[in-house]
């Protein structure tokens, strides 16, 4: 009989326990201390596998950011370039912070997470190069690097004003404005994206997308414990 990794499981039960929290009840309400409660386990213990709650926090982001742009790519269905689904990505995560304290909380804690956004930045640059390259044939890895930090901020500043007297609407398209123009696209089809983004059901898709998220993550933890156990 083959051996279990009890680390493993052990890491990966906090892990889920961490997620479920974060999601629920927000990362900054959640504690070290109340992942280690749920799970009945020592501090110390927990802290021997991850340091601290912002490495959890990193595990779920790293999760995030996949599910999200496959999630994203299928809801725009451009037919023609991923563009549509750069622009329905950042404004259905507007629209979940606008509706939710809870998940606002988890992603402006991700934006500010040294660990999290650097995660998020390597992650939005490989998108980027995919997507724009066409229209920066010029650019190197660098500058799309550069380009990332810039974006990351206004990104950052479109989810953080969530729920302020500017309409989300206007936010929306300024930031997007901004992005699509760091990156090349002609000032017709930056109006054309933005404009189609509007014109779909994206407050629908925004929870839609948290929803399915939250179920993912369950299932992830679930198969991962499978894997481990070596349960078909």
């Amino acid at each position: 009989m083959a051996r279990i990794d009890k680390g493993a499981i052990t890491k990966l039960e906090i892990v889920a326990e961490a997620s479920k929290q974060f999601l629920q009840k927000g990362y900054s309400s959640t504690t070290i201390s109340s992942i280690s409660q749920a799970l009945e386990m020592s501090k110390g213990n927990l802290t021997f596998y991850y340091q601290t709650k912002e490495h959890l926090l990193a595990e779920l982001v790293d999760l995030l950011c996949s599910f999200q742009w496959r999630q994203m790519e299928n809801e725009a269905d451009d037919g023609i370039s991923s563009i549509m689904a750069i622009c329905l990505e950042l404004t259905a995560m507007a629209e979940a912070c606008e509706d939710d304290e809870v998940i606002k909380d988890f992603f402006i804690s991700a934006y500010t997470s040294p660990i999290c956004l650097n995660t998020i930045r390597k992650n939005d640059k490989e998108k980027a190069k995919q997507v724009f390259k066409q229209y920066r044939l010029e650019w190197t890895d660098v500058q799309f690097e550069e380009a990332e930090l810039l974006i990351s901020g206004i990104e950052y500043a479109t989810l953080m004003t969530a729920g302020s007297s500017i309409p989300l609407e206007t936010r929306i398209s300024g930031a997007l404005n901004i992005i699509l123009g760091i990156y090349g696209i002609p000032e017709d089809i930056r109006k054309a994206k933005i404009q189609r983004v509007f014109e779909m059901d994206y407050r629908t898709i925004g929870k839609k997308t948290i929803a399915d998220f939250k179920k993912h993550v369950e299932n992830s933890n679930d198969q991962a414990l499978r894997d481990i156990l070596n349960i078909k």
